[in-house]
């Protein structure tokens, strides 16, 4: 498979002055659609019925502009079943072409039509994001795809090299709540992307230790973004030394359940599938695929956080009369072989609002939580209490907050028991 090598360095440069520009002026590149962050367990408008769109070039109306992007479906597409959708983005003067070329990074191979692909191209073959249009443009090509197609929209992934990594990165801030994970390779903060992230997302982060182009430490500083996000441990990874032929991948240890933070360093230089001495083929798309791979198909990420949720305190309430709090609570459990997850619904049937909010339920026996969204969870197993996150501590009268976890167990897949919310117990139906 032939590599790209690197972007025009005077353009680049150019894009990284712009940046700059955008950081120092305080300016804002990011802006959001509600309708590209979906519920994460919600079927695509596209689930069961004939696909409207086909393999290839598709052209798309995003911000007032004429956009494009190719579309690669799995073999055999069967639209009754749920497949993860892989945005693959080119690198500077590459192009939508150029990325399904090299088969999005090697991952349409490994994926063994269980995806399907997007490749966007930017304007003026890059990604600057000028005013949050790349973003926008993902937002749309993502509605129209998922209306047309079957999607399980808690396995979302964006990758790309270059200034393609770049705009993954910015991916992840800009919508943690509609990626799992992504994969920047050689990337740095060049589309608008953020300096402290909002919500966790799974990252995955690849450099060459001699990048001539973007400096391994501008990966660096995007990867501890979300080692901060996350929850992970700070640390200095190993890398390898200069003239070893080899690349060493750390995962951080301490990362908030279902969040990993993952850093591969190569000694190499501006190359986006980078080989170890005496391989032929690149290492990136197995490690990629085998990152993305790892999260269950209904762990979604957090839901969006509003653009301005104010302040909240959790663990305080303002109780309804007679110093009494009123609920309702269900649950939803998928299980399988040895684990399942669980969607929990907590509903205010009482006449005041509550601005914070702990849920207390009790597991069955063998059940260990190993991940969550959307709440806290302490401890993992028995009388568990689940503690609302930022954006979703005030529940006004009728109004409901969703969340859930995955677990594993020892044969008794039941559903949590027992509801209280802040020690008032919960009806069940």
């Amino acid at each position: 498979m032939p590599e790209r090598r690197t972007p025009n360095r005077r353009v680049l440069g150019t894009a990284l002055a712009a940046a700059a520009m955008l950081i120092a002026t305080g300016a804002t590149v990011l802006t959001g659609t509600a309708s590209a962050q979906q519920s994460a367990l919600a079927p695509t408008a596209g689930c069961g019925k004939s696909p409207t769109l086909r393999d290839g070039n598709q052209t798309i109306q995003s911000g007032g502009q004429n956009r494009s992007y190719i579309l690669r479906l799995p073999a055999n597409y069967n639209s009754n079943q749920s497949y993860r959708l892989v945005v693959g983005l080119h690198w500077l003067n590459g192009s939508a072409n150029d990325v399904v070329g090299n088969g999005f990074y090697g991952l349409q191979q490994q994926s063994n039509n269980t995806a399907i692909f997007v490749a966007p191209q930017g304007l003026d073959a890059g990604w600057a994001n000028t005013g949050g249009r790349d973003v926008t443009l993902v937002d749309d090509i993502l509605r129209v795809v998922e209306n047309a197609l079957c999607v399980d929209t808690s396995q979302r992934f964006a990758l790309g090299f270059s200034y393609g990594g770049a705009m993954s990165f910015t991916l992840a801030c800009a919508r943690p709540a509609v990626f799992r994970a992504v994969a920047p390779i050689a990337g740095a903060n060049l589309s608008g992307g953020c300096s402290s992230a909002s919500q966790p997302v799974a990252y995955f982060g690849i450099h060459g230790t001699r990048d001539s182009v973007l400096n391994i430490s501008m990966g660096r500083s995007i990867r501890d973004v979300f080692v901060r996000a996350n929850g992970c441990t700070a640390q200095n990874p190993p890398e390898p030394g200069q003239g070893s032929g080899t690349h060493i991948t750390t995962a951080y240890a301490g990362c908030r359940a279902g969040y990993p933070v993952q850093w591969a360093a190569h000694d190499g230089d501006h190359v986006p599938l980078p080989t170890d001495r005496n391989s032929s083929t690149s290492w990136v798309s197995s490690e990629v695929w085998r990152f993305f791979t790892q999260f269950g198909s209904t762990t979604p990420p957090s839901s969006p956080a509003p653009s301005n949720p104010g302040p909240s305190t959790p663990g305080t309430t303002t109780p309804p009369p007679g110093g009494t709090t009123t609920c309702r609570a269900t649950s939803v459990v998928n299980a399988w072989n040895n684990g399942l997850t669980a969607n929990v619904t907590v509903t205010n049937t009482g006449s005041s609002a509550i601005n914070g909010w702990t849920l207390a339920f009790t597991l069955p026996s063998g059940q260990t939580i190993t991940g969550g969204w959307n709440a806290t969870y302490s401890p993992t197993s028995g009388r568990v209490t689940a503690t609302n996150v930022g954006h979703n501590a005030s529940l006004a009268p009728g109004a409901s907050a969703s969340f859930g976890f995955q677990a594993t167990h020892s044969g008794n897949n039941g559903a949590p028991s027992e509801y209280a919310l802040n020690g008032a117990a919960c009806a069940t139906a």
